[in-house]
């Protein structure tokens, strides 16, 4: 991990043949800004909006990587941009592609080249309500990818539709009703189903359980580990539902304010945190125990989340963070480091919390 990792430190350093054979992308110093412009045709740049900021990381072939953090903090940003449903500012997407057979740089690849990689790549949108077209029956939502890349004839997209319905659990006379007609969980199966539509490899889950009841989260994230170990999928799993990411998660980078603070397997983050926003996320989150939510410790940041238009100089955690050294913190800022095996911190002062 280490060596892949410094490898992903040094954009000079990545090439096609850089890429281990166990990862399936590499995002390398990638930067998304949104320009703020003003004047009468609204042509002139007075600022940007510093949605990302230099993030690199791995996602291994097969594993959910979890991506958390405060709302605002660049998740969806960072996910969109690695589909390149966004153009990133800057920086790199590798990507082992198995339409085009070849590792693929998404973030510079052609209009034909990112049209194959499309096939690889999908996404599930955080609201099943919005993210279906209500003019349009489930047999056509779940068909459009395989209509808009040429597969198959009319009858073997149908038949493609009813078994993708059987695999998300509905039914195939489903097909000809409306997404009205549906439950929350039942359009979020559907909206999984057409994510399945042209076999990809690597899925975006943005959020895809937190428009739903409790009571059916736990149907749905069944259903994707289901459905991970059925067709061997790659997830990025993004989520600000501590719990859930836990439970699905086999890696998990926590993001705040555009930038990557921590990173390391699910359970040595859990367990033993070494930053101090990590720290205060964990503490928030409840524990089905009176005894030992009551003696346990809570942590309270202060302040807001400062404005991504104007980011606080050295660490931008250091307004709000307990431990914070003024001359230090606010001044330089902490580069992503492996302080410990697959564990890698940005902070100047990192300690390690046992976490109940």
């Amino acid at each position: 991990m280490t060596d892949t990792m410094d490898q992903a430190a040094q954009p000079s350093s990545v090439s096609v043949g850089d890429l281990p054979a166990d990862v399936i992308m590499r995002v390398n110093h990638l930067v998304k800004e949104f320009p703020i412009r003003k004047g009468v045709f609204f042509k002139k740049q007075v600022g940007a909006v510093k949605a990302v900021t230099d993030i690199s990381f791995e996602v291994k072939s097969g594993e959910t990587l979890g991506l958390v953090g405060e709302s605002g903090c660049g998740k969806s940003t960072t996910a969109r941009s690695v589909m390149r449903l966004l153009e990133p500012t800057s920086g790199d997407v590798w990507f082992r592609s198995k339409t085009r057979n070849k590792v693929v740089n998404v973030a510079t690849a052609g209009k034909e080249e990112l049209r194959g990689v499309r096939e690889d790549i999908q996404i599930v949108f955080q609201d099943p309500y919005a993210s279906l077209n209500p003019r349009m029956t489930v047999a056509s939502i779940i068909a459009e990818p395989l209509v808009v890349h040429g597969k198959g004839d009319k009858q073997e997209r149908l038949d493609k539709v009813k078994s993708l319905l059987k695999v998300v659990g509905l039914q195939p006379e489903h097909a000809n009703r409306y997404p009205h007609e549906f439950s929350g969980g039942q359009r979020q199966r559907i909206g999984i189903a057409r994510a399945l539509a042209l076999n990809p490899s690597f899925v975006v889950l943005d959020e895809p359980v937190s428009a739903l009841d409790v009571s059916i989260q736990a149907q749905v994230l069944n259903l994707l580990d289901d459905l991970q170990s059925e067709f061997g999928l790659t997830y990025l799993f993004i989520a600000h539902d501590l719990s859930v990411v836990r439970h699905i998660s086999d890696r998990v980078a926590v993001m705040y304010l555009g930038r990557m603070v921590e990173m390391a397997d699910r359970d040595a983050l859990y367990d033993r945190p070494m930053h101090p926003y990590t720290h205060a996320l964990l503490s928030a989150v409840p524990i089905p125990d009176p005894k030992v939510e009551a003696t346990r410790e809570r942590i309270l940041l202060e302040g807001d989340i400062p404005s991504p238009i104007n980011p606080p100089s050295g660490c931008r955690f250091h307004t709000r963070c307990p431990i914070a050294q003024m001359g230090k913190c606010d001044v330089d800022e902490p580069q992503l480091l492996e302080l410990e095996p697959g564990h890698w911190v940005a902070c100047h002062f990192p300690e390690i919390k046992q976490v109940i």
